[in-house]
């Protein structure tokens, strides 16, 4: 006769302790619902039975996970936004409710409204904000209240949050750099752009793409950097003044948001291929502009695989934020050339 499965083989099938399934077994203290899926899963495979067991199929637990982010109108965030709405709707051990807010400016007093906003009903957060002491004060001052913070996209101060989830954007520097060398072997001039001086991840970019110019391409003159503020406008206005006032300008840059009014101007002036601009994120506009060889490159985040991380690291910090790993997660980013069209 085949001996009776325990709760040491339950919980050894479960790969959980002895007092995780007691808890479980008799609704005593919380147990999450992706633990007592699993020891549901083991209780199945092993045969296992008690009167009064878990339910057949047991309600995900309710939680709720905010959002911080800018520049809602851009096709990119739009995008991200739906990314980490799918990743959260994709989770069945959970009923997961995502909350989104937009500062409303790159001014860190909007970033830490924002994130006041939603940290009044939300168990974890993320937060694409800039660096500024301002907003690592706010993140720290949440993580002493067991409230996990996640950094999104830039790395708003390392001892103020729970992990980095984006690229590595010194890499992502000196890829742009090292292409536009290859391109630009005859000499001339480039220009840079950062959406302002208070993204860590933009001044990591602009430090490798000049960097790599200075090693693979001596001979080409790197402009002062200029801030566009991540809008289309100014990138627009700016790139038709750098045309004007630089004949020879034969590369561009563009760090971070605000593409499009670079693409707008080339479009406008320039026959295409003349400018070698590089760009970061693919959207309708930047994969237009590489099909037509107004662009050169667009160095995109893959938001899916960004997205299903997060939200799972922030599901693991809210069962316990104490004990919760920090750890940066850095994403390898898709290359985007006229030839991929």
């Amino acid at each position: 006769m085949a001996r009776k499965p325990t709760l040491t083989d339950l919980a050894q099938a479960a790969g959980v302790s002895l007092a995780t399934v007691d808890r479980a077994l008799h609704g005593r203290g919380h147990v999450s619902a992706r633990t007592l899926a699993r020891i549901q899963a083991a209780a199945s495979q092993t045969g296992f039975h008690a009167p009064g067991f878990l339910p057949a199929a047991a309600s995900p637990a309710p939680v709720r996970l905010g959002f911080v982010l800018h520049k809602g109108n851009q096709e990119f965030y739009r995008n991200l936004t739906l990314a980490l709405e799918r990743a959260c709707h994709a989770r069945s051990d959970f009923d997961i409710t995502p909350e989104f807010r937009y500062a409303a400016s790159q001014a860190p007093d909007d970033f830490c409204a924002e994130l006041a906003v939603v940290s009044e009903t939300c168990a974890a957060l993320a937060t694409s904000a800039i660096t500024h002491a301002k907003v690592a004060k706010f993140g720290a001052r949440l993580m002493q209240c067991d409230l996990p913070i996640f950094a999104l996209l830039n790395d708003f101060g390392r001892d103020a949050h729970f992990g980095y989830f984006g690229l590595d954007n010194l890499r992502v520097g000196r890829i742009a750099g090292w292409m536009m060398a290859q391109r630009l072997q005859a000499g001339g001039r480039a220009a840079v752009f950062v959406g302002g001086n208070r993204w860590h991840g933009h001044a990591l970019r602009e430090t490798g793409f000049r960097s790599a110019l200075r090693e693979y391409a001596p001979q080409m003159d790197v402009l002062d950097t200029l801030v566009n503020l991540e809008t289309r406008q100014v990138t627009y206005e700016a790139t038709l003044n750098l045309l004007d006032r630089h004949p020879d300008l034969r590369g561009i840059y563009v760090a971070g948001g605000g593409m499009e009014g670079a693409i707008a101007a080339l479009r406008e002036v320039r026959p295409a291929d003349k400018v070698a601009l590089i760009v970061n994120e693919l959207t309708s506009e930047s994969r237009a502009a590489l099909a037509d060889r107004y662009a050169m490159l667009a160095i995109a985040t893959p938001v899916d695989t960004l997205a299903t991380s997060l939200v799972e690291a922030m599901l693991r910090a809210t069962q316990d934020p104490k004990t919760a790993p920090r750890r940066a997660i850095v994403f390898e980013p898709a290359l985007w050339v006229p030839e991929s069209f």
